[in-house]
């Protein structure tokens, strides 16, 4: 199994900046992708931004410019520097790795619990 735990949300006022951190765990034989997922209430969850082993990186048009993804391959880390935030990215981040497990036979899509980031005043 492989596990995936978020950290470093928390309350911001507009404008300011937080990072997010995700690490994965457990028998992990290779990362393909990882990226950040958020949901508002009242929401479907939507892609915020994702990178690949070798760094190439996608970004949602509401993220782009103001959001940076970045990952520590040696680490199995992804994190999200997040800056200028707004009140709309008020929402629960998601973390999701998918890649190969065990000796590489076996695929696996991990999702972690979630961390609240809330933009306000």
């Amino acid at each position: 199994q492989v596990q995936v735990v978020e950290s470093g949300g928390g309350l911001v006022q507009p404008g300011g900046s937080l990072r997010l951190s995700c690490v994965a765990s457990g028998s992990i034989f290779s990362i393909n992708v990882m990226g950040w997922y958020r949901q508002a209430p009242g929401k479907e969850r939507e892609l915020v931004a994702t990178i690949t082993s070798g760094g190439s990186t996608n970004y949602a048009d509401s993220v782009k410019g103001r959001f940076t993804i970045s990952r520590d391959n040696a680490k199995n880390m992804v994190y999200l520097q997040m800056n200028s935030l707004k009140p709309e990215d008020t929402a629960v981040y998601y973390c999701n790795a998918n890649g190969r497990s065990g000796s590489g036979w076996s695929r696996f899509d991990s999702w972690g619990q979630g961390t609240q980031v809330t933009v306000s005043s």
